[in-house]
């Protein structure tokens, strides 16, 4: 059984180990936490390659003591030439979920580890960036053993990915899926880390790399040229924050669904559940998550074209009215389904009291499953998550950036406690935050009791097309059979899923000691010194 990490000097939390331990080596080095945790997400697009990759997306908080909490947006945007137009000549009604025309976002994950490194160089971060990539340059030229989640997610996907540009030569064995446990070695991609530690990160988006990634991109049939590289930035802005009696909660505004957390929590401790894991506490989490996906789905998208202000639904009145529309003992209709995904969410503290929480993905498993040959590179395909309706909501435009699931959170306490946590999992994940913070926060459970208990899930995740209400059969069987009853669509399932989510979470006390927590779903740990 994993217990709570503690530790006093630094500490880093990643759903793989070689991911942690690469953050926490950095650590050791002298980096701070922005250094570790560019090691730690470049390690982790080398181990657990089917959960993220250099072509997908990111987006940071980074809390530094007695500054404001800062946010770092690195989504990527539509191609220019990625229109309507562009897939309804080509006789597709809906964007295609798999291959080079699924891959039609920019990359943003290369730019917001750059965005943070500035941000670190004005703490006195002095690390170089071939020793940040160091460890993920050695697995992917020398190999690493498979995981079993790679593995089953190989074989799981292999009908729809097997014909993908890229995807056979670099993630099968003899046109098989890898066996767990056997070593595997991506070394086009161990270049790529090579190179950028050489160049610069912005090599990626306007040097030679580029023209590489767009060569292959143009020649795979992707929509995603050098002029879409070159334009992208990753933006540095606010956080949205709601305040609760414990503290203030941080996460990433629109076009994350970041949003939703929020809403959830605030909603949520208004119902006033007096202890966790009963029937009140599973069915106001459960309530609260509808309230805060109702906003979401009818408002969240670039806010370039939003017409709403996030920030308004976090108003003490309009969480006030929210919660009045909760009943207390029956389920409100569902479901209103929203998309899945595919992601790691990684989180590093240092000496010095600096947090990152930090949530990386290629949305589905593997993302688009198209491999650039020159670089190793595997692209997203978030774009998927756009309509081909004229004027629906989140309807595609060229350069528009595409709605996510995915935002990592930070939460400054009260009593002087700065926690960063989060999870994977598309629609779960604000529905596993709120669960780890508030059986941590709320009711005093010890960390890694509160990454570990069991979980449930309301909507998709991970591509799946269902919307009951997935339930782990951990939970005593009187609250299940209470949740049936108050009309709820409960699916059980057995324990500790992967689909539940890769969760984890770190805590610096005021004393300096940090607490560390892993997810037993993953194959990560908690690691500090």
């Amino acid at each position: 059984m994993l217990q709570t990490l503690k530790a006093n000097r630094g500490a880093v939390v990643a759903p793989h180990h070689l991911a942690s331990q690469a953050g926490l080596r950095v650590l050791q080095d002298g980096g701070n936490a922005i250094e570790a945790m560019v090691a730690a997400a470049a390690t982790i697009a080398s181990v657990y390659p089917h959960m993220n990759a250099l072509g997908g997306d990111n987006f940071w908080l980074i809390s530094t003591p007695g500054s404001h909490v800062v946010g770092i947006d690195a989504c990527g945007a539509a191609a220019a030439k990625a229109d309507i137009a562009f897939y309804r000549d080509q006789g597709f009604d809906a964007i295609p979920s798999r291959g080079p025309l699924a891959a039609l976002t920019v990359a943003g994950v290369v730019s917001g580890w750059q965005a943070a490194l500035d941000i670190s160089e004005k703490w006195g971060g002095a690390l170089a960036l071939p020793r940040l990539l160091e460890d993920a340059e050695y697995y992917s030229r020398t190999g690493f053993p498979v995981t079993a989640s790679q593995h089953l997610n190989t074989a799981d996907k292999l009908a729809e990915l097997k014909d993908v540009p890229g995807f056979a030569e670099t993630y099968l064995a003899n046109g098989n899926p890898p066996e767990t446990g056997a070593p595997f070695k991506n070394p086009a991609f161990a270049r790529t880390l090579e190179r950028l530690g050489g160049k610069g990160l912005d090599d990626f988006y306007r040097g030679d790399l580029a023209q590489d990634i767009a060569a292959d991109l143009m020649s795979a049939g992707s929509p995603v040229t050098a002029d879409d590289l070159a334009r992208h930035e990753a933006l540095v802005l606010p956080p949205l924050e709601v305040k609760l009696a414990s503290g203030t909660v941080y996460t990433m505004p629109p076009p994350t669904q970041g949003l939703a957390s929020l809403i959830l929590l605030g909603v949520f401790e208004r119902l006033g559940v007096r202890r966790a894991e009963g029937f009140e506490f599973i069915h106001g989490l459960i309530e609260a998550t509808k309230c805060a996906f109702r906003v979401r789905d009818a408002h969240v998208t670039d806010p370039e074209y939003m017409d709403v202000k996030p920030g308004d639904f976090l108003s003490a009145d309009t969480l006030d009215a929210m919660t009045a529309s909760v009943d207390g003992s029956k389920a409100a209709p569902w479901p209103e389904a929203g998309p899945g995904g595919d992601t790691v969410w990684l989180a590093a503290i240092d000496g010095e009291g600096r947090a990152v929480s930090f949530i990386q993905s290629i949305y589905w498993e593997f993302g688009s499953g198209m491999v650039l040959p020159e670089t190793g590179v595997t692209w997203q395909n978030r774009g998927t998550s756009f309509n081909l309706a004229d004027g629906a909501h989140n309807c595609l435009m060229p350069r528009r950036r595409p709605f996510h699931t995915i935002q990592p959170a930070l939460a400054r306490l009260t009593d002087g406690r700065v926690m960063a946590y989060g999870t994977m999992g598309g629609e779960g994940q604000p529905q596993t935050q709120a669960m780890i913070f508030t059986r941590h926060v709320f009711y005093g459970q010890d960390l890694q009791t509160a990454v570990t208990a069991p979980r449930w899930l309301l909507g998709r995740t991970w591509g799946v097309e269902t919307t009951k209400l997935r339930i782990e059969n951990r939970f005593d069987r009187s609250v299940l059979e209470a949740l049936k009853a108050a009309g709820h669509d409960v699916e059980e399932v057995g324990p500790f899923e992967e689909f539940m989510g890769h969760a984890g979470a770190l805590v610096r006390h005021p004393s300096g000691l940090i607490e560390g927590a892993a997810d037993p779903r993953s194959d990560g740990i908690a690691a500090g010194f």
